[in-house]
C-alpha cells in the first residue's frame, strides 16, 4: 500500500454526481483534498458545503476548449498542488446508427474524447515537472468489448483506451502513472436514455452497479505502490455476460 492520501490533491471532472462524486467522497474519506470540476456551479457549492474544508470547486464547461486548457492554474490556486487528475466526465448515447442524431454524437464525442484529452494535456506538464502524479480515466468495458447497442459510445471509449495505453508509455519514465477504470453498467445519469423496460430488467436482475463500487476500484488503483500501475481495471456486475 502507499502512504496516506493526506496532503495529496485530486481533481475530478464531472464530479457533481455519479462516479465522479463517489470517487471524490472516497478520496476525501482517505484524507485527500479534492477539487470538484463541473459546470453545475450551484451543485458544486452545495457539495463543498456538505463535504467540508478539504473539498474545493472549479466551475468549468468542458466543451469550452480554452476553459479546459486553463484549468491547471485555477486548480493550483484552489488547492496549492496536484497529485491526481481523474478525467471522469462523459456522456452516453446508445441506439442504432441508422436512427441516430449526428449532432448529438458530436457533443458526446467532444466530451468523451476531445475534452478528456485536452484536460490531460493541461495538467500533464505539471506532473512531468514534479516527476510524480496519477492520471486516471473513467473509460468503459465498451472500450474493450464492442457493444452492439451503443456503437458511437463504444467508439469513443476505444479512443480513450488507445490514448491511455500510448500516453502511459510516454510519461512512465517521468514518474507519472496513467490508467483507466472500465466499468460495466453503473446507476448514473448516463443511462437516462436507456429504454424503461431495459432499465427495469437490469435493476431486477442485478446487472447494474452503484457508483461507490467503481470508487472503491479507483482507490485500489491509486493506492498501489509507485512502482506498480494498474493500466486497465475492468469492473462488472457478476451477472453481466461479457
Amino acid at each position: 500500500m502507499t502512504d496516506s492520501f493526506e496532503g495529496k490533491v485530486a481533481a475530478i471532472t464531472g464530479a457533481a454526481s455519479g462516479i465522479g462524486l463517489a470517487c471524490a467522497r472516497k478520496l476525501l474519506d482517505e484524507g485527500a483534498t479534492v477539487v470538484l470540476i463541473d459546470r453545475a456551479g450551484d451543485r458544486l457549492r452545495a457539495l463543498c458545503s456538505e463535504l467540508g474544508e478539504r473539498c474545493r470547486m472549479l466551475v468549468v464547461n468542458l466543451l469550452n476548449g480554452q476553459g479546459v486548457s486553463g484549468m491547471l492554474p485555477r486548480i493550483l490556486a484552489e488547492a496549492g498542488r496536484l497529485d491526481i487528475f481523474h478525467a471522469n466526465a462523459g456522456a452516453y448515447i446508445g441506439g442504432a446508427v441508422a436512427e441516430g442524431d449526428p449532432d448529438s454524437w458530436d457533443r458526446m464525442l467532444n466530451l468523451n474524447i476531445n475534452a478528456a484529452f485536452r484536460s490531460v494535456h493541461a495538467v500533464l506538464p505539471h506532473m512531468i515537472a514534479q516527476k510524480s502524479g496519477d492520471i486516471l480515466f473513467t473509460s468503459s468495458v465498451a472500450g474493450v468489448v464492442p457493444v452492439v447497442w451503443e456503437p458511437i459510445y463504444t467508439a469513443s471509449k476505444f479512443a480513450v483506451q488507445a490514448f491511455v495505453h500510448s500516453t502511459r508509455r510516454q510519461v512512465a519514465p517521468h514518474g507519472v502513472r496513467v490508467g483507466a477504470v472500465l466499468p460495466g453498467p453503473v446507476v448514473t445519469a448516463l443511462l437516462d436514455d436507456w429504454p424503461k423496460a431495459k432499465m427495469e430488467e437490469a435493476l431486477a436482475n442485478g446487472s447494474l452497479m452503484q457508483p461507490q463500487e467503481v470508487a472503491e476500484a479507483v482507490y485500489f488503483m491509486l493506492s498501489r505502490p509507485r512502482n506498480v500501475v494498474i493500466r486497465d481495471l475492468v469492473i462488472l456486475p457478476n451477472s453481466v455476460d461479457l
